[in-house]
């Protein structure tokens, strides 16, 4: 499989970013703001769910989320201090501002953890950077009842 390289300029792209991120796992360490540059970047472990479900191996793949024109970070569920805390991110979701286009880049991780992102437009840069590797485990998320 060839590595992605994504941008999301609207929800509808910011959709497609989040479904190849669903289940990716990273350390609290692996994020960073950079303020003067207006960027806040993530860094993980990807499930690469492009290639199927139905098999008996399955595939991780390095990769780096950036989102622009970041103005704020603010986190739930976090200790900044603990960059060695393992997360599992579920989305990345839009929640629009009162004026269009600015609004919040939401990474909803699992645990009731989040990182909330105030920013001036939707802006992301997604990418690959690394090759795949093999695992034998699927994320699984059971339906609450």
């Amino acid at each position: 499989m060839d590595s992605l390289k994504l941008i999301a300029l609207d929800e509808t792209d910011l959709a497609v970013i989040s479904a190849c991120l669903q289940d990716a796992v990273f350390k609290t360490g692996d994020t960073a703001f950079l303020g003067r540059d207006k960027t806040f970047t993530l860094e993980g472990n990807r499930f690469v769910w492009e290639e199927g479900s139905d098999r008996k191996t399955f595939e991780r793949r390095r990769a780096v989320l950036a989102v622009k024109q970041v103005q704020t970070v603010k986190s739930r569920g976090i200790d900044l201090r603990d960059t060695s805390a393992v997360h599992a991110l579920l989305a990345v979701t839009f929640v629009a501002g009162d004026e269009a286009p600015a609004g919040a880049i939401e990474l909803i991780l699992s645990g009731d953890a989040a990182i909330r992102l105030e920013v001036d437009c939707i802006e992301i840069q997604f990418a690959d950077v690394g090759g795949g590797w093999e695992t034998k485990f699927k994320p699984h998320h059971p339906v609450a009842g």
